[in-house]
């Protein structure tokens, strides 16, 4: 049996580094400031893992990969967006994604080409982790739409939900 693969070719399901099948999943997401795209995706993807009764096989964080909002809550416009659909804020507060956390989590999702390159300087050559954009999962390998640049929170939240909905997909 073949394992299912990302757009740009990464295999997943399984992860290698899992010590047991009952150990969670740990989905670390990333993005600039985490305080709009990767905050929203945590929010959605804990909300889709808690509605479909999968909470127990997950553990789920976002991360940024610069320090302009360390410590920051989730952007007031995208905390209106994500209450809109009834998806919780879960109290979250901006945090820098670090060298550990490439051994510490099985997959590190980030939201665009910048996160990329971050994560590479960040991670270093081998991180046990599997890094991947979120929209690869959804077999298109764009970018998450940036609301801090566009405005659009509602097209953040259609990327983050496509995104993620296909992640839980091949996960589950």
């Amino acid at each position: 049996m073949t394992q299912p693969r990302t757009a740009n070719g990464t295999v997943v399901g399984t992860h290698p580094a899992r010590e047991s099948a009952r150990r969670p999943i740990g989905i670390l997401f990333v993005c600039h400031g985490n305080i709009c795209r990767s905050a929203m995706a945590q929010c959605v993807m804990q909300k889709l893992v808690d509605d479909r009764g999968l909470a127990s096989l997950f553990r789920i964080d976002s991360a940024a990969c610069r320090t302009d909002e360390i410590g920051s809550p989730i952007y007031p416009p995208a905390a209106r967006e994500l209450a809109r659909h009834g998806v919780p804020t879960l109290g979250h507060r901006a945090r820098l994604v670090t060298a550990a956390d490439g051994d510490a989590w099985d997959y590190l999702v980030y939201m665009d080409a910048e996160n990329e390159r971050d994560l590479a300087r960040i991670l270093g050559p081998e991180p046990t982790a599997r890094v991947c954009r979120l929209m690869s999962f959804t077999m298109r390998c764009d970018d998450v739409a940036d609301p801090w640049y566009t405005g659009d929170f509602g097209a953040t939240y259609a990327d983050v939900l496509e995104g993620c909905s296909a992640l839980l997909d091949l996960l589950s």
